[in-house]
């Protein structure tokens, strides 16, 4: 078989290889695919990336026509390209691994070369032919990898954003709706692992809700900030090689393709090295996790034993939980929440650290920080659907154990001391330490309040009500 009828020849700075006919990616991209054989996770992973990349490119190309930089035909072609991948076509080309060297050159490249031979052919001509339409002289024009990959990396995340806030909100809603259905059911609180003062059960899920209200909000602003752009400022901010004006049209262009409120940064040079946008991406992005983690060690804590811990609520059983011992069910879907909670956790360190290591006019580090990223707003998408669908929503009251755990506890003292004073509740709370004996029953022994009393002060209207 004549292995020359299945490939094309292309050149590049270091020289010819043979790149498969078929495919829409070119030398450059094939080069950093055989350098980068690194996480196994290329940019076809993340289809948001791709549609950003792409348009960031149409964007760009419109500018470019508009200062009579482009004909007619290759703006047509570019731009049909990439809408082509902005529906979602041809994502199997971008074969590069998301961690490379390079601060995104060969993922600049990979849809440079993409968009080129797309391009190529819907104007009858063959993959390669690049004298029809060049990936750098045409595709590329007036850019730089130093501003089209970070334009087109906050794209993405505002885009990955979305379909996580949506998940928070849900979330949200189905806690809410617990703390609805639990509203009659006395338990106890706890501080320190200890027994506090009585609550009810649906003031517990009414917090969890509560507690993520802020959240969505906080990513709202960290997309904000991820839509000021340096795009023009080309390879360190200066335009060099843009025409005058363009980057406010490319700007401009680019917030039609997008429907984002995308501007332009104010000193194009700082911007070009700032990472200050993904830092705060990643922080609302911990803290996040951070309270989803709580969410969930809570959970595991509250449906604890079934018969042996606090057993105050049912989690849904998912799975059997054990392979030597019959009938364990475990709590799976808070375990693998707190795991993804913690993935996010220690790369938000990994993205300072690659953040703080960029030096004088760009940060080579970016690919990982976009790689981790990326993942991250993905991860806890996923996982906060799981624990939604896959466990709060089933959850049930065990209210016979909460009411056990509230007639035993020594806690309830707490709401006496106005009543007895706080020497009388710590003698009494001391004795029902040492003899077994309830806070109530000690109290009616003392004739320190009458029935009447005592039952109005523990009542759960009484001991929960509002501030």
């Amino acid at each position: 078989m004549d292995n020359k009828a299945h490939t094309r020849i292309e050149k590049d700075l270091l020289g010819e290889q043979a790149v498969p006919a078929t495919v829409l990616y070119g030398i450059q991209t094939q080069r950093a695919a055989q350098n980068f054989d690194i996480t196994g996770v290329s940019i076809s992973h993340f289809p948001d990336l791709i549609k950003a990349l792409a348009m960031v490119k149409a964007a760009a190309a419109k500018a470019n026509y508009q200062h009579g930089l482009l004909s007619q035909e290759k703006l047509s072609a570019i731009t049909d390209a990439c809408s082509d991948l902005i529906s979602g076509e041809h994502h199997e080309q971008f074969i590069v691994d998301l961690i490379q060297g390079g601060a995104g050159t060969s993922t600049n490249m990979n849809a440079n070369e993409v968009i080129a031979n797309i391009g190529l052919k819907k104007m009858g001509f063959e993959y390669g032919q690049y004298s029809h339409l060049h990936p750098n002289n045409d595709v590329n024009r007036s850019q730089s990898t130093n501003d089209v990959y970070p334009s087109a990396a906050r794209l993405a995340m505002v885009f990955a954003a979305k379909p996580l806030q949506e998940a928070i909100i849900k979330l949200q809603n189905s806690l809410a709706i617990k703390g609805k259905e639990f509203s009659g059911i006395l338990k106890m609180g706890r501080t320190q692992l200890q027994d506090a003062v009585p609550m009810t059960l649906g003031q517990e899920f009414n917090a969890f809700a509560s507690d993520l209200g802020s959240e969505t909000a906080r990513i709202e602003d960290a997309c904000l900030q991820l839509c000021e752009l340096n795009l023009g400022g080309t390879a360190i901010g200066t335009g060099i090689n843009a025409p005058k004006g363009y980057a406010r049209l490319a700007i401009s262009e680019l917030a039609t393709i997008s429907g984002l409120p995308v501007t332009l940064s104010e000193d194009l040079i700082a911007a070009s090295a700032d990472m200050g946008a993904f830092i705060t991406f990643s922080s609302a992005l911990k803290r996040l996790a951070i309270k989803l983690s709580k969410l969930s060690n809570d959970l595991r804590l509250l449906s604890s034993g079934p018969r042996t811990g606090l057993g105050e609520i049912n989690l849904p059983a998912m799975q059997p939980g054990s392979s030597i011992m019959p009938g364990k069910v475990n709590p799976v879907i808070p375990e693998a929440m707190t795991q993804a909670a913690f993935q996010v956790m220690g790369t938000d360190m990994t993205i300072t650290m690659a953040a703080e290591a960029g030096q004088l006019q760009l940060n080579a580090m970016e690919p990982l920080i976009v790689y981790n990223l990326l993942n991250n707003a993905r991860l806890l998408e996923k996982s906060i659907r799981m624990l939604d669908e896959r466990c709060i929503q089933g959850i049930t009251a065990n209210k016979a154990r909460c009411a056990q755990h509230v007639e035993n506890s020594i806690g309830i003292v707490t709401a006496l001391v106005p009543h007895i004073g706080y020497e009388n509740a710590s003698r009494i709370a001391g004795n029902a330490l040492l003899s077994g004996s309830g806070v109530a029953e000690l109290v009616k022994q003392e004739k320190l309040l009458s029935d009447e009393e005592l039952a109005a002060i523990l009542s759960p209207d009484t001991m929960v009500s509002s501030i």
